[in-house]
């Protein structure tokens, strides 16, 4: 019996160079895909909405994969095994959250494992006018939290998406995304397997996000890493491959 094709999707502001540490820890002759989102590593901008980025990909998404999604793209991920399931037979969800910012306690729907709203909005108003050095505070948040920050940092730094090669206008859609998304009413609908790999030290999705969605989705795993920030994988590539195979052999 073949293998699925495995397709990893990167998170905001990076390009799908930040996969580089992981994939020579996937097993042989596995074929890994690697898309751009819309706006990021000369992908043209396709909308505003967590859909529309979600169908830009449908090309890349052969039937029956294997999706593992990190940081937005988890959340975009997520949409994409809600929305089609015959394209996703399983999914990796790599620190991600089903709701980015914090919701009030005196809202219909409270969420507290999240980052502040004004926090977010300051991101989205700096972006605006500063946008390599947003990205470059973006970064250090998600190497927060990780044994190995330096060097994360630095790999991570290595994969920032281009501005001179982005959409600025489609970079700045994506954290308006990250701000807006909140996935929590539809996740009954994800019923394909779900592996969660989640770093404790997170300081931009908190490890109880993921703790929630391993009790709320149907068919869910939660693998907690107590050494790592926000990039796991690249933290503990070989570990964290490790659990992508047990996914991909199903």
């Amino acid at each position: 019996m073949s293998r699925p094709d495995l397709v990893l999707l990167h998170g905001w502001g990076l390009g799908p160079q930040v996969w580089t540490a992981l994939t020579p820890h996937l097993p042989g002759g596995l074929r890994v895909r690697t898309p751009a989102l819309p706006g990021h590593g000369g992908a043209p901008a396709r909308g505003t909405t967590l859909e529309a980025w979600g169908d830009a990909l449908l090309p890349e998404l052969p039937d029956g994969a294997v999706v593992c999604g990190w940081s937005l793209g988890g959340l975009v991920a997520l949409d994409l095994a809600q929305r089609y399931p015959r394209k996703v037979a399983r999914l990796v969800l790599i620190d991600t959250s089903p709701c980015f910012v914090t919701r009030p306690e005196n809202t219909a729907a409270p969420w507290p494992h999240g980052l502040a709203a004004s926090t977010v909005a300051g991101f989205i108003d700096d972006f605006a006018h500063d946008p390599a050095a947003t990205l470059r505070r973006f970064v250090a948040l998600q190497a927060l939290g990780d044994a190995r920050r330096r060097t994360v940092a630095s790999m991570l730094n290595a994969a920032l998406a281009d501005i001179e090669q982005c959409d600025p206008a489609a970079l700045g859609a994506g954290l308006e995304l990250l701000a807006d998304t909140d996935r929590r009413a539809v996740l009954d609908d994800v019923r394909q397997p779900v592996q969660l790999i989640h770093g404790a030290g997170d300081a931009l999705m908190p490890i109880a996000a993921a703790e929630w969605l391993a009790t709320r989705l149907p068919d869910a795993r939660l693998a907690r890493f107590d050494d790592c920030g926000h990039a796991p994988f690249l933290s503990r590539p070989e570990d964290c491959a490790a659990l992508i195979e047990d996914v991909v052999r199903g």
